[in-house]
C-alpha cells in the first residue's frame, strides 16, 4: 500500500561559490527525484550570515510533496548537497549548500538524526520570510515581527 503525500517545507541557503546557481540546481535536483514532487518555491533572498562568518547567504524555501518519510528525506537531502560539494568542517560553517527539513506534515520528530519541525526556524528571519511566502497560514505576524531586526533582502 502506497503512503499518503505528505506536505513538506525545506529551507536552502548557499553562501559559498555561485550561490544563486547552486539553490537553483537543488531546486531542480529535489522536483527530479523519485517519489518527491515539487509543489512551489520562494523567492530567494540575500542574508548576512547567521550566528556565522563568512561571506552572504542566498536562501529559498521550497514547497514539497512525499511519500517517503521524513529519515528518507533527509538522507535524499544530504544526498543533493553531497553532489554540490557540502562539507561540514565545523558547525556553523560556509557552504556550498544547506537543506534543512524545516516541516514535514504535522510531524513532531525527535531523535537524534532529525528534529522536525526545525528547532531554529522560527528564531530565522531568512527561513520564516521566503516560507512566509509560500505558506502564509503557517507564519505568524508576530513571528514576523520578532524578526524584523534580521535584515533579509528579497532579490
Amino acid at each position: 500500500m502506497a503512503r499518503e503525500l505528505v506536505n513538506v517545507y525545506a529551507g536552502l541557503g548557499a553562501n559559498l561559490g555561485h550561490a544563486s546557481q547552486s539553490i537553483d540546481s537543488a531546486i531542480l535536483a529535489l522536483g527530479q527525484l523519485p517519489e518527491i514532487l515539487l509543489v512551489g518555491r520562494s523567492s530567494f533572498y540575500k542574508s548576512a550570515p547567521f550566528q556565522a562568518d563568512g561571506p552572504d547567504y542566498i536562501n529559498a524555501v521550497v514547497h514539497l510533496q512525499t511519500r517517503l518519510n521524513a529519515i528518507e528525506l533527509l538522507r535524499a537531502f544530504q544526498n543533493v548537497e553531497n553532489l554540490a560539494g557540502r562539507e561540514r568542517p565545523y558547525r556553523n560553517a560556509p557552504r556550498t549548500l544547506d537543506i534543512d527539513l524545516l516541516l514535514y506534515g504535522d510531524g513532531n520528530i525527535q531523535c537524534p538524526a532529525l528534529q522536525v519541525p526545525h528547532p531554529r526556524m522560527r528564531e530565522r528571519a531568512f527561513v520564516l520570510v521566503p516560507l512566509s511566502e509560500l505558506a502564509p497560514d503557517v507564519v505568524t505576524q508576530d513571528e514576523l515581527r520578532n524578526v524584523q531586526a534580521q535584515v533579509v533582502t528579497r532579490l
